[in-house]
């Protein structure tokens, strides 16, 4: 294969390498999960314990230190407070994953590009899959917090999949655009940080929506994470329904945006073997 030659744009093209290449998709999912840990003396154990300690610090600083509320219910606690926040960040964390991996992602695998005929463009999936395999994890902790702090989780959960599942194709389409971007020009990976660091504090994760005044709403509500940090909640916290009509829109701008990502990707690629 022609590292210069012109690369298919299609969505179908999208759904056919995606499906064509599953398993070795899979595979070195598998392979990123396991090298991260690879040399520590608890492994793969780590994957478990980071969102343990962070459930832990966050239930002390927010329920010992601020005895923080959420304002739901009067008989709400400070530690589910945390569990509340708790939720917000794994979405948040699922998403800045994948956006921190996707500037390096061509960069730290210059190998594919110029020796061997390689899917340059399963990379970002592989980033995808690595960051769902932590947020299931912290999801894991999340429901064991649950139950010990406030009783059984409501049986809602069983559709936090669907919730999710539009943001990660949205993260796919960023992949793939920041991945490309990320090879002519350095600097986005620095750039990336700030952004990350700015979704944070402009999503609903420490505090509800509507303790903002309504000027300033607005800039909460632009935020891609904040929908589906409510919907999280919904489905994981207080035990209701989605908005399905919401999701349905949401997965269709994001099915929208990956294909420009793809596209981009595709037409982008012919230049990185020059670059590298």
């Amino acid at each position: 294969m022609n590292p210069h030659s012109s690369q298919p744009i299609s969505f179908r093209s999208l759904l056919k390498s995606l499906w064509q290449h599953r398993d070795l998709i899979i595979t070195m999912t598998k392979r990123d999960v396991a090298g991260r840990y690879r040399g520590s003396v608890l492994g793969l154990f780590w994957s478990f314990l980071n969102p343990v300690f962070m459930l832990l610090v966050y239930t002390f600083v927010f329920s010992v230190v601020f005895n923080a509320r959420w304002g739901v219910t009067e008989e709400e606690t400070s530690t589910q407070f945390a569990v509340v926040l708790f939720a917000g960040l794994v979405v948040h964390s699922f998403f800045a994953e994948v956006l921190s991996k996707a500037p390096g992602l061509i960069l730290g695998s210059s190998n594919y590009v110029k020796k061997v005929v390689f899917p340059l463009e399963i990379l970002p999936a592989i980033a995808l899959g690595g960051a769902i395999f932590h947020t299931a994890i912290s999801l894991l902790v999340l429901q064991v917090a649950y139950l010990f702090f406030t009783g059984i989780p409501p049986w809602t959960i069983v559709l936090t999949p669907f919730v999710f599942f539009p943001l990660a194709i949205l993260s796919l389409g960023v992949a793939w655009m920041l991945a490309a971007l990320g090879v002519f020009l350095r600097d986005i990976g620095q750039f990336i940080g700030v952004i990350i660091t700015v979704l944070l504090f402009l999503s609903p994760i420490f505090f509800p929506i509507d303790r903002l005044p309504e000027e300033y709403q607005i800039l909460i509500l632009l935020n891609p994470l904040t929908f589906i940090i409510e919907q999280a909640r919904e489905v994981l916290i207080w035990g209701r329904l989605p908005d399905w009509k919401g999701l349905v829109v949401y997965t269709l701008f994001s099915t929208a945006f990956a294909w420009l990502g793809y596209a981009w990707f595709q037409k982008t690629r012919k230049g990185f073997a020059d670059v590298l």
